[in-house]
């Protein structure tokens, strides 16, 4: 590949890293305008959200795997088209039965863009190069989990909700049309072996019953999907011991510690901070008193200085060690939630803001160093399986995120309305979350110190 072909291609996975988070994220602060026009209860209305969750995590691996053996440009190309496909459904098409069925759509496709987009930057790009491109990558994911929010109020406000599908399908046409006319090639380092359909459909219903079981925290009617994904996580892993060619090869976990404890990683730094935002957002507005606005310009600030300063990261860890800069940023994000244990109504929302900006630093610090970390570690012909595992662990880590947030609200305030008489709880309840995530990336930087000590045996 020459200069100007990467170029290209870190173009369009750029677009199309920004598409999905921007999708999905303006779409969440449609929903309340939806569910008024359709009459959406609110189960109905979670399951818009959930069922895209669902669907990204049941088939991450699976075709990352495909891809690997039959071409990641063609599975990336279908999955933007598909995604655009049903974009433009959602917004010609919505009932209370179809949102569910076009969002897990949309969450399959996306599976398709996430598994494939990473593995092809990094195929096509030097290993001394892989962090800086890597970084740039992480920051459009954060632009568009930045912007989402705020241009799908604006948008929702000014022209309808429909207007803001109508803009995410024009940005997955842009970036179809241009992989058809300029991005040539194909990869496909696993040509010739054989896909693992009984290891992919197990692999399936244990992340299917997992994460409807996390959902589903803190009722106790959890316990069953739970048992259910954990039951077929033992099946999986004997289905797959025995497979010529399994869909995800858990010698991987077994015999890369490199691979195994930053994928550990991400997904401790996932569950520690994906809640963050949610529990942010009810401590301004509730407790400080701040308008959605208000709250919103604040909480830009952590995904701006990720967006800012994952680049910078990413060529630092071309420089250096990247599990060793991966752990400087566990550490630094650990600093970053320390001070959101001691919140009250007293606090000064200057500090909520520079802990929300080193926060920001830590989780960009972060980020794009433990993915370089993890594609490094592991063969081109696996680059696939390794981005869309990597896929996994972070949205395994988003509904662990919550789930613990929703059991310690049901703990300590109960199903009751937010009133002022429960802010007490409410503030003591945030500051629980933030104790129990802080202990988390304590955790995640042991297991990034030891990560950083261990061999790579990738040879990529």
């Amino acid at each position: 590949m020459g200069e100007v072909d990467r170029r290209v291609v870190l173009l369009v996975v750029t677009l199309t890293s920004f598409l999905t988070p921007f999708a999905s994220s303006s779409f969440n602060i449609a929903l309340p305008s939806i569910s008024r026009e359709f009459g959406l209860d609110a189960v109905t209305m979670s399951w818009a959200s959930l069922a895209y969750l669902l669907a990204s995590a049941m088939f991450l691996v699976p075709f990352g795997r495909l891809a690997d053996i039959y071409g990641r440009r063609k599975v990336f190309l279908y999955g933007t088209i598909a995604f655009t496909l049903s974009t433009i459904l959602l917004g010609i098409y919505p009932s209370a039965s179809t949102i569910i069925w076009l969002r897990a759509l949309q969450g399959i496709s996306s599976a398709m863009i996430f598994g494939t987009g990473v593995a092809i930057l990094v195929s096509v790009t030097p290993p001394r190069e892989k962090g800086a491109i890597l970084g740039v990558n992480a920051a459009s994911v954060y632009i568009g989990l930045s912007v989402g929010p705020f241009l799908g109020g604006l948008i929702t406000d000014t022209l309808g909700w429909r207007f803001i599908l109508l803009v995410t399908a024009g940005i997955g046409a842009v970036a179809a049309l241009f992989m058809v006319w300029r991005l040539k090639g194909e990869w496909r380092e696993a040509v010739g072996e054989s896909f693992d359909l009984k290891g992919s459909l197990v692999y399936s219903l244990m992340l299917l019953s997992l994460m409807y079981g996390f959902s589903l925290l803190p009722s106790t009617s959890s316990l069953i999907p739970i048992l259910i994904g954990l039951v077929a996580g033992s099946v999986f892993i004997w289905v797959e011991g025995r497979a010529e060619h399994p869909v995800l090869d858990i010698n991987l976990f077994r015999s890369n510690r490199v691979f195994t404890f930053s994928n550990v990683a991400a997904l401790i730094n996932f569950s520690a901070t994906y809640a963050v935002t949610f529990l942010m957002s009810l401590y301004l507005q509730y407790i400080k008193g701040l308008s959605p606005e208000q709250a919103g310009l604040m909480l830009i600030a952590s995904p701006i200085v990720q967006a800012v300063f994952s680049p910078i990261a990413g060529r630092l860890s071309d420089r250096m060690e990247p599990r060793k800069v991966a752990a400087i940023g566990m550490a630094v994000t650990m600093f970053g939630l320390v001070p959101f244990v001691f919140l009250n109504e007293e606090t000064n929302v200057l500090l909520v803001v520079a802990s929300l900006v080193v926060l920001g630093f830590g989780l960009s610090v972060f980020s794009s160093p433990n993915t370089n970390a993890i594609m490094s570690s592991v063969e081109k012909r696996l680059y696939g399986v390794a981005s869309s595992t990597l896929g996994t662990m972070r949205l395994t880590g988003q509904m662990l995120s919550m789930g613990i947030t929703l059991i310690i609200f049901a703990v300590f305030i109960g199903r009751v309305e937010i009133v002022p008489e429960v802010y007490p709880a409410l503030t003591g309840s945030i500051n629980i979350a933030f104790i129990i995530f802080s202990i988390l990336c304590f955790v995640g930087v042991l297991a990034s110190l030891v990560n950083s000590r261990t061999s790579n045996p990738a040879t990529p």
